[in-house]
């Protein structure tokens, strides 16, 4: 029995490891043609000197680090409201008792079934009545709410004893001090699961950013990349297109290289499956 059990492990480790190195030859590609020369980038089997040209001539074309600093700064302050927000709304749903909450949760949960390119219109409708289209806050607005977020926090809530509140309450603390001293400590393992996906989320995100952005200066990494891969349609660069995917990947690719541990780990303990 133990053989089988082996022999199963070994073919289902062979076909993963297989079906990974099909999902990595295209980044392998990528970081390859980005240091090779352009006279070479296209060839399957050219060798050549690794070489920063790439990289120098996309930096010089293009104002990637006004990019980094739009894309960091929607990134960070979305997520920064959304963890104030989704912790109060996940604390009222987990732990208080009102007329309609249930519904009111429901609500939330139905929003799960709508992606985000179905709202682009009244989305941006209502930009343009805030007057911040074409602002880097009406990227963001839109998504400083977030069901996914409120549905972690309310989860996790409740499988924290109540004893801990009550034992708070005859310390003298108050609500505001009971969730963000008693509770947001708890939680962590929740944030880092949330804080995740809404940091690949946004700094992925395209179509939005696209409608709600024409200032060359306020850009995103993503919204960046496409006009400069734009420029050279007519005859690719390839060398600088992918020098230029690897500077907005690279992020990404880095954190879950150093912290791949610990992204398993958050989302285990948030309960999702």
């Amino acid at each position: 029995m133990k053989e089988k059990i082996s022999a199963a492990s070994a073919v289902f480790h062979v076909v993963m490891y297989l079906m990974a190195l099909v999902w990595l030859i295209p980044l392998l590609w990528m970081v390859r043609t980005a240091f090779l020369p352009q006279s070479v980038a296209i060839g399957l089997s050219a060798t050549a000197a690794p070489t920063l040209e790439n990289f120098q001539d996309v930096l010089s074309a293009a104002p990637f680090n006004t990019y980094y600093l739009n894309t960091i700064l929607i990134v960070v302050g979305t997520l920064a409201v959304q963890i104030f927000f989704i912790t109060l709304a996940g604390y009222a749903f987990a732990r208080l008792d009102f007329f309609g909450k249930n519904v009111l949760f429901t609500l939330f949960m139905a929003q799960l079934m709508i992606t985000p390119d179905v709202l682009i219109f009244p989305m941006y409708q209502l930009m343009t009545d805030f007057g911040l289209v074409n602002t880097l806050p009406g990227i963001m607005l839109p998504f400083f709410a977030s069901a996914m977020g409120i549905f972690l926090m309310r989860q996790n809530l409740r499988t924290l004893p109540a004893e801990l509140e009550e034992a708070a309450k005859m310390e003298g603390c108050s609500t505001w001090k009971i969730i963000w001293s008693v509770y947001a400590p708890l939680l962590k393992p929740t944030y880092a699961a949330f804080g995740l996906i809404s940091v690949s989320y946004h700094w992925n995100d395209f179509l939005w950013p696209l409608v709600m952005i024409n200032d060359v200066n306020k850009r995103p990494l993503t919204l960046g990349l496409a006009v400069f891969a734009q420029a050279y349609e007519t005859g690719a660069q390839w060398g600088d297109i992918c020098a230029a995917t690897c500077l907005v990947v690279a992020p990404l690719l880095l954190i879950f290289l150093f912290f791949q541990r610990q992204f398993i780990e958050s989302f285990a303990k948030s309960g999702m499956k």
